[in-house]
């Protein structure tokens, strides 16, 4: 009989079983899809992965990023310097038409060195003037002449002074025209005002600009650095040259360190948190680039990133 019974305490144990699975209500929900990491238009917050460790989802980011300009209005002639393209500080990145602006400043050229030849002519014409104005003098003073001849020499010599200065100020003026076509022919490149890489383009060939509307977005490559936000509830706060290791969302294997750059003085009264900034730090930063979404790993308590 003692297996018989062993048989039925097996059943009713498996039916008590059953039944206390049914009672635990419905089954649960599948979680929600994780929310993306933020764009990096303010630091990330962080969340808590471990006793003595923060892990923060924020973007590689450089201190120097900007949009260039169109300085003046014009055709767009030809993209030298493309979308992922690293340039040198200087380095063309796109031309304009610039055929009426060279053909203004050709004549502009033309007018300048008319004028300039005027300016010798009457440079001479007066010297040759003051000297007649001067023998007309000595003569009236021996009575060789009349007052009306002394008169009329002086008049000439005025006159040569009068055509020398109007002369002077058409070079002057000249001069000033063509260092300001000058200038805006350099408008008409397009250059990048630091080294770093071209992160975007907003313009094609043949497309009109006019003044200040963006046509690249230029970005430093280094030194990269990361921005993220500690909770004032944290054990401690960050210290400046605080290592902290950082690790690309698309590859965590890989771990990257950074030194800790800035702290902020204060407690964001919004977020309860320190805005921190890191600067990565080594020669094996090749693949990473401003904009990829990592992962700060951050000790609350004091000791090393490991």
């Amino acid at each position: 009989m003692k297996p018989k019974r062993a048989r039925q305490a097996w059943l009713i144990g498996l039916l008590a079983t059953a039944l206390a699975g049914a009672g635990c209500g419905e089954s649960p929900k599948p979680a929600a899809p994780a929310a993306p990491p933020s764009s990096a238009a303010a630091p990330a917050a962080p969340a808590a992965t471990g006793a003595d460790t923060l892990e923060i989802l924020t973007v590689l980011s450089v201190e120097r990023e900007v949009d260039v300009l169109a300085q003046r209005d014009g055709i767009v002639e030809d993209i030298v310097h493309d979308q992922g393209a690293r340039v040198e500080k200087g380095a063309v990145l796109a031309r304009m038409d610039d055929r009426e602006l060279r053909a203004k400043l050709e004549r502009a050229r033309a007018d300048l060195d008319a004028a300039q030849s005027n300016v010798k002519y009457n440079e001479a014409e007066l010297k040759a003037r003051e000297a007649a104005y001067r023998r007309a003098q000595e003569m009236f003073r021996l009575g060789l002449n009349s007052q009306a001849d002394l008169e009329e020499a002086e008049f000439r010599a005025k006159g040569a002074q009068f055509d020398l200065e109007s002369w002077r100020a058409v070079v002057a003026r000249t001069e000033a025209d063509i260092r300001l076509l000058e200038l805006d022919l350099e408008k008409t490149t397009l250059r990048a005002p630091f080294g770093g890489v071209v992160a975007l383009r907003f313009i094609r060939p043949g497309q009109s600009l006019v003044k200040d509307e963006k046509c690249f977005r230029l970005s430093q490559l280094a030194p990269l650095q990361v921005q993220f936000l500690v909770p004032e509830t944290a054990a401690r706060r960050p210290e400046l040259g605080e290592v902290v290791n950082v690790a690309p969302v698309s590859d965590s294997q890989r771990i990257y360190v950074a030194r800790v750059h800035k702290v902020s003085p204060t407690v964001d009264p919004a977020s309860g948190s320190y805005d921190v900034t890191a600067v990565l730090t080594g020669s094996d930063l090749d693949e990473l680039r401003p904009g990829m979404s990592v992962k700060v790993l951050w000790r609350t308590s004091p000791g090393k990133a490991r």
